[in-house]
């Protein structure tokens, strides 16, 4: 039988990992090793693959809280009566999300990792922003040409930002969003070169 101690342990050991998992996917990205995860959180990979038996598992859970966010903003978008203002808050928090986080932005899109939680959010995030772009097109706020490929072109531009602090990495987002939107604009909007299709992964690893 289990002690209380080592039940108590064990939860404490959990906790840390996906403390140290969120910091440092968030910080550097998804290809840090199962075996760095576990030196960072003091712990050996034994240990980590007793509560994780995959990175997938590890991933999928460390970024949980923020799937549940993902979901609500985009069901709120779906919700606003405005479609240019809808349009615009999905693009603006995509884009800080992908700032202050380059490991959930990355599974996000990615087929890493490959549950069924990723994959149904993944595909409801693409229908619901393509719904977005046509409500707000239909509205005559959005320039017709804008086209759903290019929302990884805006996402590999806001992801070339590296300003040297996290603060200032994302003030420098907030600005770069700022001026895109205005010129997503219907009105005065010219005619653009054909979008460049780009895949989601590309534009957030």
């Amino acid at each position: 039988m289990t002690s209380p101690r080592l039940r108590t342990d064990a939860a404490a050991n959990r906790a840390r990992i996906l403390e140290v998992a969120r910091d440092t996917f968030a910080a550097e990205g998804l290809g840090v090793p199962m075996s760095e995860i576990a030196r960072r959180a003091g712990l050996g990979v034994a240990t980590l693959y007793r509560r994780f038996p995959t990175k997938q598992d590890l991933v999928a859970e460390a970024f949980a809280e923020q799937m549940s966010q993902c979901a609500g903003m985009l069901d709120a978008a779906l919700a606003d009566p405005d479609p240019w203002r809808a349009f615009c808050r999905v693009v603006t928090e995509v884009c800080a999300m992908q700032a202050r986080d380059r490991g959930f932005s990355a599974a996000f899109v990615s087929a890493f990792p490959d549950t069924a939680q990723f994959c149904a959010l993944r595909e409801r995030a693409e229908q619901g922003f393509a719904e977005l772009i046509r409500r707000a097109q239909d509205a005559g706020a959005l320039r017709r040409d804008f086209d759903v490929a290019d929302l990884p072109l805006v996402l590999l531009a806001n992801g070339g930002i590296r300003a040297g602090s996290p603060e200032a990495t994302a003030n420098a987002s907030r600005r770069l969003v700022a001026y895109l939107l205005q010129s997503f604009r219907a009105e005065g909007a010219a005619a653009l070169p054909p979008p460049t299709v780009i895949p989601l992964d590309t534009a957030l690893l």
